[in-house]
């Protein structure tokens, strides 16, 4: 199988409704949101900065910049393992251009209005997995 590999210069974006709840990022599963799914805290934080409008390198740069003292060596590649998972399970997207996501996935479920969230969903076909 060849392995894929990873534009950095590609925007992503979540595809997934998401909410926060103290330091973990949860999947919502819309249709049962007690049933949300905690995200290991790698997942978790590329999915909350997946708003479409950065691209990958700039998360690597960005996640750099969180380490006084310099981003250990295997930064780059631990994010590039995260993203791609992410990628295969259908979390996030890929695109060339900047993305704006809607109301529903911009922010975390728990700082959205429920009905206009819903509504949205609805108007827009979309079905959260």
């Amino acid at each position: 199988m060849k392995e894929l590999i990873l534009e950095k210069d590609k925007y992503f974006f979540r595809a997934v409704i998401y909410a926060l709840h103290k330091d973990k990022v949860l999947l919502v599963d819309m249709k049962n949101p007690k049933a949300s799914t905690p995200l290991d805290p790698w997942l978790g934080r590329v999915v909350a900065l997946a708003d479409g409008q950065h691209t990958i390198q700039e998360l690597i740069d960005y996640l750099g910049s969180q380490y006084p003292a310099g981003p250990p060596d295997s930064l780059a590649d631990t994010v590039e393992s995260v993203v791609k998972r992410l990628q295969e399970t259908h979390v996030i997207h890929f695109s060339d251009e900047p993305v704006e996501l809607p109301y529903y996935l911009a922010l975390p479920a728990n700082e959205q209005d429920p009905e206009q969230a819903q509504a949205l969903i609805e108007k827009d076909g979309f079905i959260a997995g």
